[in-house]
């Protein structure tokens, strides 16, 4: 399967990596993969990256790399307003997909997408690559076989200090005319996506959003007016009536990519913390009980590098694993899926349903009330 990459940021490369070490992290591998293309939009960055990671040719023209016959897959890592565009062309041209969040940055752009690539029938996969890691597939693990019951509350965060210093150059993920939106878009998503994933779907959602820093550097150096969100609050009401919090925030002094859960149900409770990804916390009400406490107490799981079959292998089932952990196994259930051509998750519409939260949650804060989520 030859992949033409789009975009060659820290996302291109980690997608890069992902498809180059396949091999590695899962067993007899029914199928290859590589990069074919690379495209950016300065020729010079577009033949480095095909100089150093080995790919066939570099371009400046996605157009070119979307109707080569010989492409298969197009990976999308381009910024956020260009994703509409470039995901209608790549599936009029029949080609698989394999895009960065958030899909678009509208949810009627999102469902048009996701609507489109149904009826085109080609697999198409947003990246939410948190949903990847063992501990959180081990969490999926427990909540569908009962053991949490009716869920009923959870506090989640995503906090990182990258907008702590108005001193340094804003990037294009804190611009909103390139991104769309803030932090809400960038680690929100990420957020959402997980509660939709382990708890379910929303209903309603009461949205507040803050910029610290009125006016920083911009992207040219130069002093400019903060347009975007720097840190998003969420009070969520889900269908089967759990409730619950989500922050995202770039203006958490001291956090690194601090990414908590925590999900508390009639029989049991959930607790993850990407910082600390080999364990998972799990509480159960069924354990044994007595006046001095019995069994009960959070069980520290050890997830480490446990994978299904074919995944596990390598560096082993002991090794402890990280974020890009994720990154890979993402990458193998999507090219799997386009391999046996199942259906394939997170999928366009999943990516629509966040979407849809997302711009609920921008409306929410303008109109100081509770926005009900419709589709």
């Amino acid at each position: 399967m030859n992949i033409g990459l789009l975009g060659f940021g820290n996302m291109g490369k980690t997608h890069s990596y992902a498809v180059t070490n396949l091999n590695y992290f899962y067993k007899d591998l029914p199928f290859k993969a590589k990069i074919t293309a690379v495209c950016t939009s300065h020729i010079e960055t577009s033949k480095k990256a095909a100089d150093t990671f080995g790919f066939d040719y570099a371009s400046v023209n996605e157009d070119e790399i979307i109707n080569n016959p010989d492409i298969d897959i197009i990976d999308i890592c381009t910024p956020n307003i260009y994703h509409y565009q470039t995901l209608k062309k790549a599936i009029a041209a029949g080609k698989h997909i394999y895009c960065e969040k958030p899909l678009c940055v509208t949810a009627d752009e999102a469902f048009e997408i996701a609507d489109m690539a149904k009826k085109a029938g080609v697999t198409a996969q947003i990246v939410f690559n948190t949903r990847f890691l063992a501990p959180i597939m081990r969490a999926k693990q427990i909540i569908d076989e009962g053991r949490l019951g009716r869920i009923l509350s959870f506090r989640t965060a995503y906090l990182h200090s990258s907008c702590t210093d108005p001193d340094k150059n804003a990037g294009w993920k804190q611009n909103r005319d390139i991104c769309g939106g803030g932090v809400l878009f960038d680690l929100g998503s990420h957020v959402i996506d997980l509660v939709y994933y382990l708890c379910g779907n929303f209903k309603a959602v009461s949205g507040k959003s803050k910029i610290a820093y009125d006016v920083r550097r911009g992207m040219n150096g130069e002093q400019w007016n903060t347009n975007a969100d720097e840190a998003f609050y969420i009070c969520a009401e889900l269908e089967n009536g759990a409730v619950g919090t989500i922050e995202a925030s770039k203006i958490a002094v001291g956090t690194n990519d601090d990414f908590t859960i925590e999900i508390y149900g009639e029989k049991g409770a959930l607790k993850f913390d990407l910082m600390e990804p080999n364990w998972l916390y799990f509480y159960d009400t069924a354990a044994y009980n007595n006046e001095m406490g019995g069994d009960r107490g959070f069980t520290k799981i050890e997830c480490v590098g446990r994978y299904p079959s074919p995944g596990g292998a390598f560096p082993g089932a002991k090794a402890p694993t990280g974020w890009l952990r994720g990154h890979v196994g993402s990458m193998y259930a999507f090219l799997n899926c386009v391999y046996t051509g199942e259906k394939t998750t997170p999928s366009f519409d999943d990516a629509a349903h966040v979407q849809l939260v997302m711009e609920k949650a921008y409306e929410s804060d303008k109109s100081k009330k509770w926005e009900y989520i419709g589709k």
